[in-house]
């Protein structure tokens, strides 16, 4: 097949300007790329003053839920609260948000000035040096704040020597769970979030149609995954990442170590996303090189189904456990098995995501959370034939008051395997 033929082949959706075939043996994708610019402009970073919504609206959940303090590690949650990007090492920086007060960080005094850059809220931070306990820290902290007892809140991922500190600094105090705070506030998410949301999807699909106009018989999965990568970077994306899949790995959701090359009627899963301004995408596309059989177009045409199912399925008020259900169902009725067993989807029908990849409330059997305005998922039945190849379609979808809506609609058929950029509702 050569380009023009695959160019008629996908459908593309979005004007790009077709490229030049990618040169042999290219990983990066950079010589296919330099007409690609970025398209993040037009968007903004959260603002001040949403980030300080945020913190009285954690202050208010902490009040329901009868907690004095919360303390909170690198990771989403703090850039989230505080715009706080670092990382987690032995030597402890933390966030802590007190039920009543100002927010105070806590971090290492060498690495005061490097916090201070992209601190965006507040400006009470205090240290700690090597041979001092920063946990005591903690505890000044939370005493100039009148807690001297009472709950503390912790994400689950907090580690182990940090809960113990604190525990030994202040006996007093109860560890509690900090999720019905942090998830109460990360789990809905507002126009500002939604829009870096739709702007990073649209990277991703713009990448995916660059992707798909460049693929060439014999390209091996690596440069597949470098010029999508490329590809995203050049859009504005960072934070880039693509799982790419051929032939018969893509009957493993996440893919083996085989080597795997484009043939002619390879299947193709690719799996990608990147950030804007720290909120995530994640779009996944499967489509053939060349000309497909029946089992391939049939498969691909219920995980398309699949998909209207979870999208009817996802009511607002209604459990998000029963989208799984809906989809299960359905596939049942086309010979799969209803649980988790092969042929069939093996995984969760999709997850909650916003500034990280995967995040709380998922599309899982059994999760009573409902649905409501603000909550945002991926929408992912696919079908897995071990041995054969597998089907992922992936869109994200988010809830307003009427019921769901996607940023990325799903493609409308195998010939035409892209999809569409829809407009942001209000």
């Amino acid at each position: 097949m050569n380009k023009r033929d695959f160019l008629k082949f996908t459908g593309a959706s979005l004007a790009l300007t077709p490229l030049a075939g990618m040169a042999a043996g290219s990983d990066s994708g950079k010589n296919v790329t330099e007409s690609l610019s970025n398209i993040t402009g037009s968007v903004n970073p959260i603002s001040v003053a949403e980030r300080k919504a945020r913190i009285e609206k954690a202050q208010q959940l902490m009040k329901q839920h009868n907690m004095a303090a919360l303390l909170i590690e690198p990771g989403a949650a703090m850039d989230y609260f505080s715009g706080i990007q670092w990382w987690r090492s032995e030597r402890l920086t933390a966030l802590v948000i007190p039920q009543k007060g100002d927010i105070a960080v806590v971090t290492p005094f060498f690495e005061k000035p490097s916090v201070l850059e992209s601190l965006k809220v507040g400006d009470d931070v205090q240290v700690w040096n090597e041979h001092e306990s920063p946990f005591e820290v903690v505890a000044n902290i939370l005493t100039s704040r009148g807690i001297r007892s009472g709950n503390i809140g912790f994400e689950s991922s907090v580690r182990y020597f940090v809960v113990t500190g604190i525990s030994n600094a202040l006996p007093a105090m109860n560890i509690v769970a900090a999720e019905p705070v942090t998830l109460g506030c990360r789990m809905y998410k507002t126009a500002a979030e939604l829009t870096l949301m739709h702007k990073a999807n649209e990277v991703t699909l713009r990448a995916y149609e660059h992707v798909f106009n460049n693929l060439k018989l014999g390209m091996s999965q690596a440069q597949v995954k470098g010029l999508m990568n490329a590809a995203q970077r050049k859009l504005g994306g960072s934070g880039t990442w693509c799982l790419a899949l051929f032939n018969d790995a893509s009957a493993y959701p996440h893919g083996t170590n085989a080597k795997q090359v484009i043939q002619e009627g390879s299947v193709i899963l690719l799996d990608s996303g990147c950030s804007v301004h720290g909120y995530q995408s994640d779009i996944s596309r499967t489509l053939v090189f060349g000309k497909a059989s029946q089992k391939v177009e049939d498969v691909w045409n219920t995980v398309r189904e699949g998909q209207n199912v979870a999208f009817a399925a996802a009511k607002v008020g209604a459990p998000a456990g029963g989208v799984d259900d809906a989809v299960r169902q359905y596939y049942a009725s086309k010979g799969y098995d209803k649980n988790y067993a092969l042929p069939g989807l093996s995984h969760r029908t999709g997850h909650g995501i916003g500034m990280e990849g995967h995040e709380s409330v998922n599309f899982v059997r059994g999760e009573t959370t409902p649905l409501n305005k603000g909550m945002c998922f991926s929408n992912e039945p696919g079908l897995y034939i071990p041995g054969e190849f597998g089907v992922r379609l992936e869109d994200c979808l988010y809830m307003t008051d009427k019921g769901p809506a996607y940023f990325t609609t799903p493609p409308d058929s195998l010939a035409s395997p892209l999809g569409t950029l829809m407009p942001l509702q209000a």
